[in-house]
């Protein structure tokens, strides 16, 4: 902000505020405040004195829009308001070839003596800041801390020494009003476009920094799959060398490392070299070969599994890449704020999968009809396990009237729950509970979207809208892990 425009303001705010009473001041970031002068139609004083961009001018704003924005309260501006409440405004002066603006308020103390303090709004760049001074021109306090001569507190106030900002300040114009009634209106619709813009960019910069980071995760997986299928080499070849080593054990000849076998299975029978160890037998030699063959093979159906999802994953993320481009270039925020909600939520269940991948807090078993059941271990893990790692159609027991695990039969096909199983569970459940010196234990069922925590309830303590029943004998079958 010039000193053209700066001398536009001052008169503009002289017209508005004098005589009007200091009231409220909301801290809107760390540099920034709004204050109410009383003014009709919601007018407060805004004042900045970020270093980046210092300025001061009149904004029209909602009372709970600036409560919602407001941050915790700073000392400056508690003591602004212990000296400054409901001070009368008499004057707002410029310094002249300064782009500072001074406020003289005549106030009351609590012991009814008529004070005048000067509230300095010093908008110069790197030194801006927003000084009380007294009535002698003595710092009394400052919204910043800063040093040098008539710049720090109990010292006298003078400008900062800033000679060739002046000059360059000097040289521009008054900030055009254009279409707005007053300057201040221009003014705070420039800034906040400004604003709107860098919030925009700020989005656009994070949502292009984690879908190119996902992008380059994929490709370099992808290169390193590639890699590992390359290095097990062709499965065939491994088992086709380990048949001719077995296929020639009594006419082989040996020549150090190297191994000179007839390759029956061409009907030219030509010799063929094959490198062997010198201190591996033939038969060794090709049990080794056999293993090669082996892992290839297996490799080759896992990595073949990994680079096929991997490159649907590559695909998917390089569509996305197009459509964020798309919204950047016509500007959609709404487009831009789904895509990094979207990440957000995707990253929370990828999260949660984790936890639950690595739950330690359950017993695993495998039922006859290879359901698996898990079987909490203690008041936290039977929450963990319910709440946490449970899905909604997993079948969830637990013994009737006794404190015992939660038991949870896992169900990601959503098939039915064989009867087996179901009994299978119960006896466990009956197991792990206090009831399990007893003959028959009633055991309560149901899918685990039937289970509900009340509130304030202590670990372990559930609630079920809907349960079936079953008397089972305690028993336990061996564990998986």
């Amino acid at each position: 902000m010039n000193e053209k425009t700066l001398e536009k303001i001052r008169a503009e705010l002289a017209s508005v505020l004098t005589g009007q009473k200091f009231g409220k001041i909301f801290t809107l970031a760390r540099f920034r405040f709004a204050i109410d002068f009383r003014l009709p139609d919601s007018n407060y004083l805004f004042i900045s004195i970020e270093p980046s961009e210092p300025r001061i001018y009149l904004i029209t704003r909602r009372l709970r829009d600036l409560e919602k924005q407001s941050i915790n309260t700073t000392p400056f501006v508690l003591f602004l308001r212990k000296r400054l409440a409901n001070a009368v405004l008499e004057s707002v002066e410029k310094i002249t070839n300064e782009r500072i603006l001074r406020f003289y308020f005549l106030a009351e103390s609590e012991l009814g003596e008529i004070k005048n303090y000067t509230l300095v709004a010093q908008l110069t760049g790197r030194s801006a800041n927003l000084f009380l001074l007294d009535e002698n021109d003595f710092i009394l306090d400052a919204a910043r801390e800063t040093f040098g001569s008539g710049q720090e507190i109990a010292g006298k106030y003078t400008p900062p020494n800033s000679g060739a900002e002046k000059r360059i300040s000097k040289e521009r114009e008054i900030f055009p009003r254009g279409e707005y009634k007053t300057l201040s209106e221009s003014l705070d619709a420039h800034f906040v476009e400004r604003e709107v813009e860098s919030v925009f960019l700020a989005k656009t910069h994070t949502a292009q920094s984690k879908l190119k980071q996902e992008i380059s995760k994929r490709s370099k997986l992808i290169k390193k799959l590639e890699s590992d299928l390359a290095n097990h080499g062709d499965a065939q070849s491994w088992k086709r060398l380990g048949d001719l080593l077995l296929a020639n054990l009594a006419n082989a000849r040996r020549e150090g490392v190297k191994v000179f076998v007839t390759d029956f299975y061409d009907e030219n029978t030509p010799t063929v070299e094959i490198e062997v160890e010198e201190n591996l037998s033939l038969s060794q030699a090709a049990e080794k070969f056999f293993k090669r063959y082996t892992k290839a093979r297996n490799a080759l159906v896992e990595i073949s599994k990994r680079l096929t999802i991997s490159k649907s994953e590559l695909l998917n993320l390089n569509l996305q890449k197009a459509r964020l481009d798309q919204a950047i270039e016509e500007k959609d925020e709404v487009v831009l704020t789904e895509f990094l909600n979207e990440k957000s939520e995707k990253l929370a269940v990828k999260l949660k999968e984790r936890h639950a991948e690595n739950f330690t807090g359950a017993r695993r078993y495998k039922s006859s009809d290879d359901f698996e059941i898990l079987v909490g271990k203690g008041s936290k893990d039977n929450d963990f396990l319910t709440f946490r790692v449970a899905k909604s159609l997993d079948l969830w027991l637990h013994a009737a009237d006794y404190p015992g695990s939660h038991v949870v039969v896992r169900n990601p096909n959503r098939q039915e729950i064989p009867q087996k199983t179901l009994l299978e569970a119960a006896q466990i459940a009956a197991f792990f509970s206090q009831a399990k010196t007893q003959s028959k234990v009633a055991v309560h069922y149901t899918q685990k979207k039937f289970v509900n925590k009340p509130k304030g309830a202590s670990p372990g303590l559930v609630s079920l809208s809907s349960f079936k029943t079953i008397l089972v004998e305690p028993k336990v079958f061996e564990t998986k892990n």
